[in-house]
């Protein structure tokens, strides 16, 4: 299965597209889309839209994940990073995507065990999974990756569950 996992931003919303088998997971795609802070924010929402479209045709993903929005001292970042999530989440729901939401929490409990651990311990867990040589460069990518990878688990988890019950 492709799975698109985003790490939603205004400034660079980071994105990565993995296939997942059970637990063997590669990497297919991944990036940042980054916009240019002298532009309307307005004409920033756009850019991420039509760049997410994109990469969607592109990758013809079967699902999404997206990570949500951790608490943010600076409401007006809050305020726009969640105007970003939406116009993401809209493109999944466009392409008629199922999408799904993890806490950054949630993410790290799945990529490394631990639900405190550190960016580096991720980046270099998401690196094992995908059998890489090196991390994925830019770390919103690679948070990209991750938040894939954790959607994998749960749905994996979730479908167990379903047939024991």
């Amino acid at each position: 299965m492709k799975i698109l996992g985003v790490d939603p931003g205004l400034a660079a919303a980071g994105y990565a597209v993995i296939s997942a088998q059970g637990n063997n997971f590669s990497l297919v795609d991944c990036g940042n889309i980054t916009t240019a802070a002298g532009k309307e924010d307005t004409d920033r929402l756009c850019q991420i839209h039509r760049e997410l479209v994109e990469i969607i045709e592109k990758n013809n993903p079967e699902q999404m994940a997206v990570e949500e929005l951790f608490f943010n001292k600076n409401v007006k970042t809050a305020i726009r990073v969640g105007q970003a999530r939406g116009v993401i989440m809209l493109c999944g729901s466009e392409a008629g995507i199922k999408v799904a939401e993890y806490t950054p929490l949630q993410v790290k409990q799945a990529v490394v065990g631990y639900g405190r651990a550190r960016k580096n311990q991720v980046q270099e867990m998401v690196k094992a999974m995908l059998g890489l040589q090196k991390i994925i460069e830019p770390d919103d990518a690679a948070d990209a990756a991750a938040v894939a990878i954790c959607h994998s688990h749960y749905q994996g988890n979730k479908d167990k569950w379903g047939q024991i019950l």
